[in-house]
């Protein structure tokens, strides 16, 4: 049996639009359609709002609920469970919180892509300057940059992915600063400022203090959520706190060969920033590391549980999900093949990151 991040039993029928970007887990159904699993009998999927965080009640509920109606719709036998991205982050709450819970019903944890310490190069400038998720024709179909930057602001999620402070980086991301100094009226030198994960959180509070959105003719407030970030603080406790049961296998799959983006620059010697509330208004330049384009493998491969297996894999952040050799792991994982070459009839599904 096997449950995946999704909506529904799992399947978001999309008849006008056909862009990869948007339904990145027909691959993975497709396959396990050909293996035999049967929708909502032995393949289901669970959604969550990618906006709130990865520990509230209604999601870990949601997904007791979703995990014991596997269970009994497949007469009794555990689950196996595929996450990408934050929905890592997700089943390491509920196993944290539900350990007893999680132990009844999970045989097998397929996790792919989760940011398991952080994707310090994409949450930052997130929180700064916002994010584009789709360029090109793909993008007429998100919100912009400028829009997207608003609502991450308010998004528990994405300060649930800042980069962990406890954990032994590397070399520890960091958000670089350019910026004017003045001595005088008509004196200034340019220092380059640079911020790790803790120190970050006051510059974040500087350069949003004056951030506003305007709706309905009428300007909101919207600074730096220090309620949010104690909300988030507790998370990622929960998160450094989660172990693995005994009886569940667990496989890390992680993308490497792309450059990811680690440090944050703001600003040049040559143009410098003057004020901090600047930075909203500025296009970052980014320092890379080794990943999938969006979180780095230093990151996604430090799970800190006792992994049946670790598999690096070159590709993007959404591509792992339709990748040849991640398609062929699961197989071997779940011990399951094709059962006929017969392409399925199903088509057009899209999933929830």
């Amino acid at each position: 049996m096997l449950l995946f991040p999704t909506r529904k039993l799992g399947f978001k029928m999309t008849k006008c639009l056909h862009l990869k970007e948007v339904y990145y887990f027909h691959d993975i159904i497709n396959m396990l359609l050909q293996c035999g699993f049967k929708k909502g009998t032995t393949l289901f999927g669970y959604g969550y709002d990618f906006r709130q965080s990865n520990r509230i009640d209604k999601a870990m509920e949601g997904l007791r609920i979703k995990l014991q109606t596997a269970y009994k719709a497949s007469g009794g036998r555990k689950v196996n469970i595929i996450s990408h991205s934050m929905g890592g982050l997700l089943v390491s709450c509920f196993m944290a919180l539900h350990n007893d819970v999680f132990t009844r019903y999970v045989n097998k944890w397929i996790c792919i892509a989760c940011p398991f310490q952080g994707a310090p190069g994409c949450i930052n400038g997130s929180l700064l300057t916002g994010l584009q998720f789709v360029d090109g024709l793909g993008s007429f179909f998100f919100v912009l940059r400028w829009t997207m930057h608003q609502l991450l602001v308010e998004s528990p999620s994405i300060y649930e992915m800042m980069a962990n402070p406890e954990f032994e980086w590397k070399q520890q991301p960091e958000i670089q600063v350019w910026r004017r100094q003045f001595k005088d009226k008509k004196t200034s030198s340019v220092v380059l400022e640079t911020y790790g994960p803790t120190e970050s959180i006051t510059l974040f509070e500087e350069a949003l203090r004056d951030n506003e959105v305007n709706y309905d003719g009428r300007k909101i407030a919207v600074p730096f959520n220090f309620s949010i970030l104690q909300w988030a603080t507790g998370t990622r406790q929960i998160l450094n706190n989660a172990q693995l049961p005994p009886g569940v296998s667990f496989y890390n799959i992680y993308g490497t060969s792309f450059d990811t983006p680690f440090d944050v620059c703001y600003g040049s010697e040559t143009s410098p920033i003057n004020d901090l509330s600047d930075l909203c208004h500025t296009i970052p330049e980014y320092s890379y590391v080794d990943g999938d384009e969006t979180v780095p493998a230093e990151s996604a491969k430090a799970d800190g549980f006792a992994a049946k297996a670790r598999v690096g894999v070159g590709a993007r952040h959404r591509d792992l999900l339709r990748d040849k050799k991640v398609l062929r792991l699961i197989q071997k994982w779940l011990g399951v093949s094709p059962k006929h070459s017969r392409t399925s009839r199903v088509t057009n599904i899209s999933a929830a990151d």
